[in-house]
């Protein structure tokens, strides 16, 4: 596993802006969406292109294209909050949907969807804005490898180093977040962290 700590004055503004509590979901939406172009930037900074002739209003000229857009996967529902930044940048790939929960006394994943296209041998970009114990995102990874994925991003906005930890064996696995933050409490809540980040998208919950 490659681990990216995202390092932008202005993704560390936006992230400071999610985390206060007194920010409704109207800002919290927008900030979540203007950090994503700058995660989704990141994110996409190896994709492959290949060599395409152009005309301009002056001549031609070379330029480049992309091939292979890599699949996105938003883990529902947090990860729509950042998807649409991703889109605008991608365009060309496709949308997976999976849709999980996590139980409350284990800690553990709970399966309520997916709707997945063919991934043997893609790059999957992973969008889960809160990684805290882990066990959803490695859950997904290990869905996706067996479906023969070539290669994983998994892109948060913010860590647990227990979260971090638990992800460590896996190969072919890129983790981008903006802030590994302190620890997970007995709740499974990442400290300082931001709230329940979806509760937050949607409705006035932490």
């Amino acid at each position: 596993m490659e681990m990216i700590e995202f390092e932008h004055p202005v993704a560390r503004d936006f992230v400071t802006r999610l985390r206060r509590k007194d920010a409704p979901p109207v800002r919290f939406r927008a900030y979540a969406n203007r950090l994503a172009y700058l995660l989704a930037v990141e994110a996409t900074r190896d994709l492959c292109t290949v060599p395409a002739q152009v005309d301009t209003p002056l001549e031609t000229t070379l330029g480049e294209v992309l091939i292979d857009p890599p699949v996105l996967v938003p883990i529902l529902r947090a990860g729509l909050g950042i998807l649409e930044a991703f889109q605008d940048l991608l365009p060309d790939s496709q949308v997976a949907f999976i849709g999980m929960s996590r139980n409350e006394t284990t800690a553990e994943p709970i399966w309520h969807y997916s709707s997945i296209p063919d991934v043997a041998g893609k790059k999957v970009i992973i969008l889960d804005p809160m990684l805290a114990t882990g066990g959803t995102a490695a859950a997904v990874i290990e869905y996706l490898f067996e479906k023969k994925a070539s290669e994983i991003i998994l892109v948060s906005v913010v860590a647990s180093p227990e979260g971090i930890a638990r992800l460590g064996k896996y190969e072919n696995l890129t983790v981008i977040t903006v802030c590994v933050d302190r620890e997970l409490d007995s709740n499974w809540f990442i400290r300082p962290g931001l709230g329940d980040f979806g509760d937050r998208l949607y409705s006035d919950g932490i």
